[in-house]
C-alpha cells in the first residue's frame, strides 16, 4: 500500500521537510514528525481518505513501526481526515489502437487480504501476496481454485514476491523485517532476518541471472542482497538521504536498477562491490515509483507524482518522457515490459487503466480494468510472453490479461 506514516525511526533520515508543507491545524505537528520523515506532503492529498480509511492507514503503518500514543493517534486521525478527504478521480479517456486484450479476474479470500504484488510462474499458476491477511495465495487459472499459505509469523505483511529456479516462492515481509522462502510442496517457510535492525521494511525482490536475490528496503533507504547458497544478507545504503528505494529490476548484464521514489533519481548497484550509482532525472519534482527493463537494457519508469512515462538510457544518461494519457493526475504505478512493449497502470483513474506504449511508434493505447483495479501496485509479464498478471489491491482481485 501507499505508506503515509514513517516507520520510527526512519533509517537514513536527515532533516525532514518542515510542517509548512502541511495545512495548519491541530495535529499538524504530529503529522510533520511522523509522516514527513519518509513521505512528502503531496502524497497525502491523493487519493485522500474518509475517517475510516485514515484509521485503516494509520493501523497499517503501525505495523511498520510507527509509534503513537493513544492521544496522538486520535489527534492525528482527526487532522488527516479533516485535512485530506477523498479526492474525486475522473475516468481516464480511452485511447484506441490495434492491440487486443482480454481480462480474467479472480476475487481473493479473505476479502480484505489486499493483494499487493502478483507473480506468474512457469507452471501456469498465478501467485499474490495477501499483505493484510499475511498470506501468500496461489491461483490455478484453469480451475479457478485458490490456495492460501499463511506466513507463519503473524502480521508479516508480505509485499513483493518472486520465484527461484526450483519453483520456491520468495517474499518480502514488509511489516516484520525478513525475507521468506515458501516451499509450495510442503508449505514450509524459511526465514532470513535482516542483519541491521533499521532494515525493518524489505519491499520488492528480484533474482539476478546467478540466482542471487536483490531487494529494496524503502524507509531504511537501503538495497539488500541475499545469497540463497549460504543465506548471507548484505545491505548497502543509498547515497541520497530520503531516497525511498522502491521498484527494482535486473538488466541483462546482471545489474540491479531501482527507482528512488523519494526524489528524482534512478539508482544502480554494482553486484560485486554493492557501490551505488545514481542517475538524476531532469525534472526536480519527478518521483519514479516502479521500473522495468527492455531487451536493449533501457530503463522504463512510472513517474507517479507528475503523471509521466519515462525512459532512461543508462549508457548515455539520456532521459525522455511522455505524458500519460490520463494526464498529470494519472499516478502511473505498476509497470512491466512484454516483448519490448511497455505496459503500465494508471492508478489515479477510476477505474484504473491498463496502458500499452509502443516505443517504436511512440503510441499509446488504453483499456479500463473491468474490476476497477483499486490501485494496481504491480504487474508482471507471464513466462510464456503472452500476457500480464495484475494485483488489484483495493478491489481484492488478481487479473490475468491475455494479449492477442
Amino acid at each position: 500500500m501507499v505508506g503515509v506514516l514513517a516507520a520510527a525511526p526512519c533509517a537514513a533520515e536527515t532533516t525532514a521537510p518542515g510542517p509548512g508543507q502541511l495545512p495548519p491545524g491541530y495535529g499538524q505537528d504530529i503529522a510533520a514528525s511522523r509522516c514527513l520523515g519518509c513521505h512528502d506532503a503531496a502524497r497525502l492529498v491523493s487519493p485522500g481518505y474518509d475517517r475510516a480509511g485514515w484509521q485503516d492507514v494509520i493501523g497499517q503503518m503501525g505495523k511498520l513501526g510507527v509509534v503513537l500514543t493513544p492521544g496522538e493517534r486520535r489527534v492525528l486521525l482527526d487532522y488527516l481526515a479533516r485535512s485530506f478527504p477523498p479526492q474525486p478521480q475522473a475516468a481516464a479517456p480511452l485511447v484506441a489502437g490495434s492491440a487486443q486484450v482480454s481480462f480474467r479476474e479472480w476475487a481473493v479470500a479473505p476479502a480484505r487480504a489486499f493483494p499487493h504484488d502478483p507473480l506468474a510462474t512457469a507452471d501456469g499458476a498465478i501467485w499474490y501476496t495477501g499483505q493484510r491477511a499475511s498470506v501468500l495465495g496461489r491461483i490455478d487459472p484453469r480451475s479457478g481454485a485458490i490456495r492460501e499459505f499463511p506466513t507463519g509469523i503473524p502480521d508479516s505483511g508480505p509485499h513483493g514476491l518472486t520465484a527461484d529456479a526450483a519453483g520456491r516462492i520468495w517474499f518480502t515481509a514488509n511489516y516484520a523485517g525478513y525475507i521468506g522462502r515458501l516451499d509450495p510442496q510442503t508449505g514450509e517457510i524459511a526465514v532470513y532476518r535482516m542483519p541491521d535492525a533499521h532494515a525493518r521494511d524489505p519491499h520488492t525482490p528480484v533474482f539476478d541471472q546467478s540466482g542471487v536475490l536483490w531487494f529494496t528496503v524503502q524507509a531504511a533507504n537501503m538495497i539488500g542482497r541475499l545469497d540463497p547458497r549460504d543465506g548471507a544478507v548484505r545491505l548497502s545504503a543509498v547515497p541520497t538521504p530520503h531516497a525511498l528505494p522502491y521498484g527494482i529490476a535486473v538488466s541483462s548484464k546482471g545489474v540491479p536498477f531501482f527507482a528512488e521514489f523519494g526524489g528524482n533519481r534512478i539508482g544502480a548497484i554494482d553486484p560485486n562491490s554493492l557501490a551505488i550509482r545514481e542517475y538524476p532525472l531532469p525534472a526536480a519534482d519527478a518521483r519514479p515509483r516502479r521500473l522495468a527493463i527492455d531487451g536493449a537494457d533501457i530503463i522504463w519508469y512510472t513517474d507517479y507524482a507528475r503523471g509521466f512515462l519515462g525512459r532512461l538510457d543508462p549508457a548515455s544518461g539520456a532521459v525522455r518522457e511522455w505524458p500519460s494519457p490520463a494526464g498529470p493526475h494519472a499516478e502511473p504505478y505498476g509497470i512491466t515490459v512484454l516483448n519490448d512493449i511497455v505496459w503500465y497502470s494508471e492508478s489515479g483513474a477510476t477505474p484504473n487503466t491498463l496502458v500499452r506504449f509502443d516505443p517504436q511508434r511512440e503510441a499509446f493505447q488504453t483499456w479500463r480494468i473491468p474490476g476497477g483495479g483499486g490501485v494496481v501496485r504491480n504487474m508482471m509479464a507471464t513466462p510464456d510472453h503472452k500476457g500480464l498478471v495484475l494485483a488489484e489491491s483495493g478491489a481484492g482481485k488478481v487479473a490475468l490479461v491475455e494479449v492477442h
